[in-house]
């Protein structure tokens, strides 16, 4: 199974989803379609690398926590990401993100992202043995 992102429309916001073969692969997943909601993903160049450790007590306030973390460096670095490695033990994840400045001209930024949200909030593994990270975006 390929590790890849989707978005589901819910009322006004967007939700983001990642499937992978394990629970960092879905959860860069859902970082990568968090990156879609904003620009292509493949526009942007990840030169520049920035560190996040987030805990949780259970895998979808981690979620929540993550998504917000790369909401929160977004905002305050101008940056926007393309390059998620996730590593997760018991309910502490430690991630490094890759990514640019954001360049208004070239990415062309569709929306701001406020925060990840409790809706539809769901982490778990599928009969196949694959992951599933999604919730919804408020933007």
């Amino acid at each position: 199974m390929e590790p890849h992102w989707e978005h589901y429309h819910h009322q006004a916001d967007i939700g983001v989803r990642g499937i992978g073969a394990s629970r960092e692969e879905a959860f860069e997943q859902a970082a990568l379609a968090l990156t879609a909601v904003i620009t292509e993903p493949r526009l942007v160049i990840p030169r520049e690398a920035v560190n996040i450790i987030c805990e949780a007590p259970d895998n979808e306030y981690l979620l929540v926590d993550w998504l917000n973390s790369i909401i929160y460096e977004i905002a305050t670095r101008n940056m926007l990401f393309s390059r998620f490695e996730v590593h997760i033990e018991n309910h502490t994840l430690t991630a490094r993100l890759q990514g640019e400045r954001a360049d208004q001209a070239r990415h062309q930024p569709a929306v701001e992202v406020k925060g990840a949200t409790y809706t539809t909030l769901s982490v778990g593994q599928n009969s196949d043995g694959s992951w599933v990270a999604q919730t919804v975006v408020d933007v």
